[in-house]
């Protein structure tokens, strides 16, 4: 049978979980699986910045299945309809952005969940998510793997952020640092002080109700910082990053070799 436990919901507030961003949208999931195989705890695949669809996602969550990772989608925008059709072909985790306010934070949740008590739409029989009703009594246990994690990164959400701890549902906040900074006037430097001291107490804030927290940076300093300060999920790197870098050092070794001039016959 299936194993439709959704193990980073399961481990979410009983361990620290970290991640890795996969931007590489490859329609055959060939960079996802080898992130998968890479040891990461989470993979985001980023359909909000990366030139994902739901094809593409589906191809990498397939990708992914066979590995211990546990993926994670953030769609494009917290639509409705669009998360339906997330759900469907298998995802169990969702990081929604740009959420402001507890109105859109209830929506979003209902949004997961089957009727009475959500409003998504139930054709299992045509999803992935239940092996096309292969799962016994899918539709009946499908509410309680769905992890909502909501990301916070505008001033009006962070005015808002107490309203939306309240709504039930929410299994986590995920802090947006790059879209806060530049709102709290430091746009490209999420280490600054300033920003610095609003994420920390966000997380004092998210962890009083109870809720996880989340977050990304590349600073090993800040990683170590967040992991004293008990941050459940941390992205500490982007596989778009890791491959320019790692190209970008490799050409640098020979290109700062003077090279060898040849003869015009070829020889020297």
């Amino acid at each position: 049978m299936v194993d439709t436990v959704n193990y980073f919901k399961k481990r979410l507030k009983l361990q620290q979980q970290f991640g890795l961003w996969i931007g590489l949208a490859d329609a055959d999931g060939y960079c996802a699986e080898i992130a998968a195989n890479a040891g990461y705890d989470w993979l985001l695949v980023d359909g909000e910045h990366a030139p994902n669809n739901v094809r593409t996602i589906l191809t990498q969550l397939q990708s992914i299945a066979p590995y211990p990772s546990q993926p994670i989608v953030r769609p494009v925008v917290g639509d409705v309809a669009l998360i339906k059709q997330l759900l469907d072909i298998g995802a169990q985790t969702l990081l929604i952005p740009m959420i402001e306010t507890a109105d859109q934070a209830e929506l979003m949740v209902k949004a997961t969940r089957y009727p009475p008590e959500g409003i998504r739409g139930v054709g299992a029989v045509l999803a992935r998510a239940s092996r096309w009703s292969n799962i016994p009594n899918y539709i009946h246990v499908a509410d309680q793997e769905i992890c909502v994690l909501l990301q916070i990164e505008s001033k009006k959400g962070l005015e808002n952020l107490d309203e939306i701890l309240n709504v039930a549902g929410v299994d986590g906040i995920f802090i947006g640092p790059a879209d806060l900074s530049a709102e709290l006037g430091h746009r490209g430097n999420p280490g600054h002080e300033d920003v610095q001291k609003v994420i920390v107490e966000m997380i004092e804030k998210i962890h009083k109700a109870n809720k996880a927290v989340g977050i990304f940076t590349a600073d090993e300093a800040l990683i170590r910082k967040y992991i004293e300060l008990g941050v459940e999920f941390i992205g500490i790197g982007v596989d778009t990053c890791l491959l320019m870098d790692a190209m970008k050092q490799l050409i640098t070794k020979f290109k700062t070799v003077t090279p060898v001039l040849k003869t015009s016959n070829g020889y020297n």
